[in-house]
């Protein structure tokens, strides 16, 4: 009997000091547990404190930044557009005096008829300049063009050093479709300034110039190609054999 109460009694003590230590580790476990959530709570709670002072500051100015930049965009291309505007108008105004040189150096009809309708279209296309600034609200303003006062001065010059005929023709075909070309780059890109700056009937004004320009520049290329080049080449080719035939003679003396 000694025996078995011993036994029972050691088991008891057991039994409790293991039942003792199980709830010891479950309230560490607990407590733990309950930190770590805490944690997790602060953590979230200052991330969300931290985004929520950021977002603040990104609209601090009252609308979102990407609009912002787009504004000053816009501000920025519109000044671009005005002295695009002006340039290309004193350009046109200028033309208006340089073709009528042109055309009386001419002799091809073909060219001078090109030349004669590309110059009413001039015309028009400087009232419609002036369409296009009524509509931005601004009084139509010439700026000087460093650009097309050099080609004028290029064909002014090569009209003067050509021969008068088939060559001086070509010199004022090539001379007349760098002026095209120009033109063409400038009302292109002042089109596309006036559709993003939501301009539609200045962009179509614009458009319709430009439609006059490509025409003129093609009208150009089929005379040259169609005759006046060939006749220069003729020209130059009967010059060289003259010459040939000339030191021939001199040679048989």
């Amino acid at each position: 009997m000694d025996n078995s109460k011993s036994k029972s009694g050691s088991n008891k003590s057991i039994d409790n000091s293991s039942s003792k230590s199980n709830n010891k580790s479950n309230e560490r476990t607990s407590s733990n547990g309950s930190n770590s959530t805490n944690g997790n709570n602060k953590s979230n709670g200052s991330s969300n404190a931290n985004g929520n002072k950021s977002s603040n500051k990104a609209n601090s100015n009252g609308m979102p930044k990407a609009n912002q930049g787009k504004g000053m965009q816009s501000s920025q291309l519109m000044k671009l557009f005005e002295d695009g505007l002006k340039d290309i108008y004193w350009a046109e105004k200028a033309l208006t005096k340089a073709i009528p040189k042109m055309i009386s150096n001419a002799t091809s009809e073909e060219l001078i008829d090109a030349l004669e309708s590309h110059l009413g279209e001039t015309e028009e296309q400087v009232t419609r300049l002036e369409e296009v600034f009524a509509i931005l609200g601004k009084k139509a303003t010439a700026k000087k063009c460093d650009a097309m006062e050099g080609l004028i001065k290029e064909a002014e010059g090569i009209m003067e050093e050509c021969e008068e005929g088939a060559m001086r023709d070509a010199g004022i075909i090539a001379a007349g479709q760098k002026v095209e070309h120009y033109e063409i780059a400038t009302y292109g890109t002042l089109r596309q300034f006036a559709e993003t700056l939501g301009l539609g009937d200045a962009a179509e004004l614009l458009q319709t110039t430009l439609d006059e320009e490509r025409a003129a520049d093609e009208k150009l290329t089929e005379v040259a190609v169609s005759a006046v080049n060939i006749e220069a080449s003729e020209e130059e080719a009967e010059a060289e054999n003259g010459e040939e035939k000339g030191s021939g003679s001199k040679s048989k003396r």
